[in-house]
């Protein structure tokens, strides 16, 4: 049933009157009363109607933004404490005199095909402009390429963080709440096909969340992630090998993602390739050449006398890392009778 003007506000007010009869109070209480009730009224219906007022045709909705952090009275600043469902989608009046229906009355949509990414953002600034998060929103990949807050976040939403709904990576659900990484894969599916690859870093377990390494509100940062570099960031948890160390590894101190993949990998410890491949493409020709690696000094393995012995302890287990434990650095110091027995060769 279509709801007129004197009815939503007096929906929202909570009181079966009509406007007429507070215009007819009017001419009882004298200038200055006249004033305070107007002042009331004003607040009451300038905004449009409320959440109790929409809650008629969009139940569900209403019932999750009540859960929501939009959704708290209490907290300053917040749609339930300044104007409702109208301070996000515009004043509703129109809308709900008309019976409501899909673009009625100049409601504003959120999840809108009409509107552009910048137009919908904007209506997300006008309250948070000021979070921290989103300081370097203009300088982020999300903003350049068009995604807005929308596309990620449901001002409905009673989840954490306010995470749209997206599809649940199965086998892995274990909560009907939206996890985050499933807000992201939606999008980044390259990365999805990394973290479920035999080694990983424990996303879909739940242990390292896709914004424990990255801001998607924007950083000055490469891949919007949240550190100076991709060393410094690899850091915060792998302090050990941070150093400094007496003997170096050039790799390590140029670039972690050398050697790792940081989502996911078929080669244990998220190496790019499983070694010796990896570390034969810098070390190609000197002390251990490549020419080690073939079909008569691989897996059959070799001796002085180029008879079949045992097999190359270089194409199994750990491989290069068997000996070059301290691969990372090593403080150990040089044995002057045997150089390859020390932290020179990263072996202890």
């Amino acid at each position: 049933m279509a709801l007129n003007i004197k009815q939503v506000y007096d929906l929202k007010k909570g009181v079966s009157v009509s406007l007429l009869h507070h215009l007819r109070r009017l001419g009882a209480m004298g200038i200055s009363g006249a004033f305070v009730l107007l002042a009331g009224l004003g607040s009451a219906y300038g905004a449009g109607p409320g959440a109790d007022v929409c809650k008629n045709c969009h139940e569900r909705v209403v019932a999750t933004y009540a859960k929501s952090v939009h959704g708290l009275k209490n907290m300053p600043g917040s749609p339930a404490s300044s104007g409702e469902c109208s301070s996000c989608h515009g004043d509703g009046t129109e809308h709900a005199n008309k019976g409501g229906g899909r673009g009625v009355g100049g409601m504003i949509s959120l999840n809108s095909k009409t509107l552009s990414a910048e137009e919908k953002t904007a209506k997300c600034l006008t309250c948070h402009t000021t979070t921290k998060n989103l300081l370097y929103w203009d300088m982020g990949v999300h903003k350049k390429n068009d995604v807005a807050c929308a596309d990620c976040h449901s001002v409905h939403s009673g989840g954490p963080k306010l995470l749209a709904s997206k599809v649940t990576i199965q086998p892995f659900a274990t909560s009907p709440q939206q996890k985050q990484y499933e807000t992201c894969f939606a999008c980044h599916k390259d990365i999805r096909s990394a973290v479920n690859r035999m080694s990983h870093h424990p996303i879909l377990e739940g242990k390292v969340k896709c914004s424990d390494c990255h801001n998607p509100h924007g950083t000055l940062a490469p891949k919007m992630i949240k550190a100076d570099s991709n060393n410094q960031l690899c850091y915060t948890c792998h302090a050990d090998k941070r150093g400094p160390f007496v003997w170096e590894h050039a790799p390590v101190e140029e670039n972690c993602m050398a050697c790792h993949n940081p989502h996911g990998s078929k080669s244990y410890a998220l190496l790019n390739e499983k070694p010796p491949l990896l570390c034969q493409d810098c070390h190609d020709w000197g002390r251990h050449p490549g020419t080690q690696y073939d079909a008569r000094a691989g897996f059959p393995g070799t001796n002085s006398r180029q008879t079949v012995t045992s097999p190359s302890n270089r194409f199994y287990a750990r491989s290069c890392t068997n000996c070059h434990t301290q691969i990372h650095g090593s403080n150990a110091p040089f044995n002057s009778d045997n150089g390859y027995n020390s932290g020179k060769a990263f072996v202890r």
